[in-house]
């Protein structure tokens, strides 16, 4: 199925039998990415007397628990509600899930204290001013994204003045392929969460954060069209599944 839109006062067609997946699965045990720390996913049948739900063993269903961290196992969003003292779930902030957004590509440079972190000038030059959404796939790109283990190793991030431009240039959602726009150790101070949600002056409830997203390298950078999906969890963050598709335009 294919629709239209006008966007920047042109009409473009969106194939929608062309989804480009950018989420990571999360699957029981340690075969996922991981950060700060948390435990891996576990998935175990429930017993109930004597029902265990697993075909596997005897039963006619298979009926899990699932025990899970958004934040740290897997491609997630997040919204306002992950550094409010006052409860905000992600299915209260995230109400419209189709938006334009726009795919950079950014080698990651390393500062005098020896981190690395997204360099700020690249995606301010290359920004497009018209979209809503933008995802920064870090350079250099390989597959050990999809199980990177970054407990207590200090991955890349962005700086505070990054995510305040963003939020300043009307960008409502920030997705990227790394653990956290902040630093791994900061002191709890969440400078980049808070400059992106403009908190607590001015906070910005509809936007939101996605952390560890996977964008193949085949995916060429440009404008796309986001479906960004959540479960209607009723917590700050859930596991999520940004989906993009390509723009062609149309007379």
């Amino acid at each position: 199925m294919k629709i239209t839109t006008q966007w920047q006062q042109k009409n473009w067609e969106i194939d929608l039998g062309s989804p480009i997946d950018l989420s990571l699965p999360l699957l029981n045990g340690k075969q996922n990415p991981n950060a700060f720390h948390i435990p891996f996913p576990r998935f175990e049948p429930i017993t109930v007397g004597d029902f265990v739900g697993s075909v596997a063993k005897g039963s006619g269903a298979n009926c899990e628990n699932l025990f899970i961290n958004a934040h740290g196992n897997g491609t997630h969003t997040e919204c306002i509600g992950h550094i409010t003292l006052e409860p905000h779930s992600i299915t209260d902030c995230l109400k419209v899930f189709h938006v334009m957004a726009q795919l950079i590509s950014l080698t990651l440079v390393q500062t005098e204290s020896g981190d690395f972190i997204v360099p700020n000038k690249e995606l301010k030059d290359w920004l497009n001013p018209n979209v809503e959404a933008v995802i920064i796939r870090t350079l250099p790109n390989t597959d050990a994204k999809r199980l990177q283990h970054y407990s207590g190793k200090n991955p890349a991030y962005i700086l505070p003045e990054l995510a305040q431009f963003l939020a300043q240039a009307g960008i409502k959602h920030l997705l990227l392929d790394l653990p956290s726009v902040d630093r791994e150790e900061d002191g709890g101070s969440m400078l980049a969460h808070k400059a992106f949600w403009q908190f607590p002056e001015n906070p910005r409830w509809d936007a939101t954060i996605s952390e560890m997203v996977f964008v193949p390298n085949e995916v060429a950078d440009g404008n796309y069209f986001l479906n960004l999906q959540i479960a209607s969890i009723g917590s700050d963050a859930s596991p999520s599944k940004p989906v993009i598709y390509p723009l062609k335009a149309i007379d």
